[in-house]
């Protein structure tokens, strides 16, 4: 295992390194060297390795939906108002429709198993977004009509929407049809995990005040292991209360990391944030150099130009959903173009849950996770790329007023 944790690592910082030198997004490069590491290339990694890498998947995403939660502001989210809102979901649902009207035709899926693809696909990648909308508002690029802003919240609540939906449609596919509950236990998921999140996040922002006051000093270091403790129990209470009472684990887990940074200094929020940015770098390579190596080339590129045309035909889906979102707004055509762009990449999410369906015996299983893996190869350099090149083009810097 230890060997195969050095493959991992060692390889994957180098392919990752390699990528950002030729202007390529890291996880192409780690995608790739979970590819030629695993099963299915050289058969490198050890099987010990790859038996939990589901968990260590789940993991990595906790660990950027608490860098997100930390990361997003609750009062610019209501500066920015209904946009922010409709851009949690929307998008998310335009593309889902999308496959679920052309994926049977196009890839010889069932309707239901068209759902849970276009639920693994529908999500934005926090990893290449969040990161590109904290530089923005350090740099000043559109934060006067708050577009950073806006996309920051819409792309870490339309993750929770489009993974709680995920759930729901797995659960059918399983079980072969749908009931009128799997679609009710959807917004009563989402507001129970909401609620226990906030519960979370006001005990944990009280007991670190609590113990500051008493002077009972709690290094940055330990916050940051219990705050990820008890992500992890949130995570797991949905799993104790599946059957019984559905809520949402991964909401819950965002929904505490604000409350969080609500309840605490800023400085505290800061330090907690920049704390899990440095956790991110090794959960990244983790995560996708382990989907990279659950992935069967040979069966990902006979998946060929059919889900090709399906990738695209969604992301045009996408597009509608982003400009009916902005509809109404003070934002101009190179801005809306900007936030079409912001919205395409995908691959955080897609490489968490990607291999989920095949894990679960799923027929749609080999096809959605080769869907899913084509997808993070077209749309993270295209989407990465896109922001990278435009946004001084496209964006006002603040104080500047409108482009030219």
């Amino acid at each position: 295992m230890l060997t195969s944790l050095a493959f991992i690592f060692l390889a994957g910082l180098a392919a990752a390194a390699l990528c950002q030198k030729v202007k390529l997004p890291r996880i192409i490069g780690m995608l790739a060297v979970g590819t030629i590491l695993g099963p299915y290339v050289l058969n490198l990694l050890d099987g010990s390795i790859l038996s939990i890498s589901s968990e260590l998947r789940q993991m990595a995403l906790i660990i950027i939906l608490i860098k997100a939660g930390l990361t997003l502001n609750v009062s610019d989210l209501k500066r920015v108002g209904r946009p922010a809102v409709l851009m949690s979901f929307l998008p998310a649902s335009f593309e889902i429709l999308a496959f679920f009207i052309f994926a049977p035709y196009l890839l010889g899926v069932t309707r239901i198993e068209a759902a849970v693809m276009g639920a693994v696909l529908g999500a934005v990648s926090p990893a290449v977004v969040i990161p590109r909308m904290v530089r923005l508002m350090d740099e000043g690029y559109g934060v006067d009509k708050s577009i950073p802003q806006m996309i920051l919240a819409g792309a870490s609540c339309d993750d929770i929407f489009v993974i709680v939906l995920f759930s729901t449609f797995t659960a059918m596919a399983q079980g072969g049809r749908a009931g009128i509950m799997d679609f009710i236990n959807i917004p009563v998921s989402v507001l129970l995990g909401a609620a226990l999140g906030a519960a979370a996040g006001y005990m944990l922002g009280t007991f670190f005040e609590t113990a500051y006051a008493g002077k009972n000093y709690i290094r940055n270091s330990t916050k940051t292991i219990i705050v990820l403790g008890v992500s992890f129990l949130l995570m797991a209470a949905e799993t104790w209360l599946k059957g019984t009472i559905p809520v949402s684990g991964l909401l819950a887990v965002v929904s505490s990391a604000c409350m969080l940074k609500i309840k605490c200094a800023p400085s505290v929020s800061r330090r907690l944030s920049e704390k899990f940015g440095k956790l991110w770098i090794a959960a990244e390579i983790l995560l996708f150099v382990l989907v990279g190596a659950a992935v069967d080339i040979r069966y990902t590129l006979s998946a060929g130009i059919p889900a090709v045309i399906m990738i695209f035909t969604a992301l045009l889906f996408r597009a509608a959903g982003v400009c009916i979102c902005l509809a109404g707004t003070n934002l101009n055509f190179r801005e809306r173009v900007f936030c079409i762009t912001a919205y395409l990449p995908k691959a955080t999410v897609q490489a968490a849950i990607g291999s989920v369906p095949l894990a679960m015996g799923l027929p749609c299983g080999k096809i959605v996770l080769s869907v899913a893996v084509l997808a993070i190869l077209i749309t993270a350099p295209l989407g990465a790329a896109g922001m990278d090149m435009s946004y001084k083009k496209l964006l006002s810097k603040e104080g500047a007023g409108e482009n030219d």
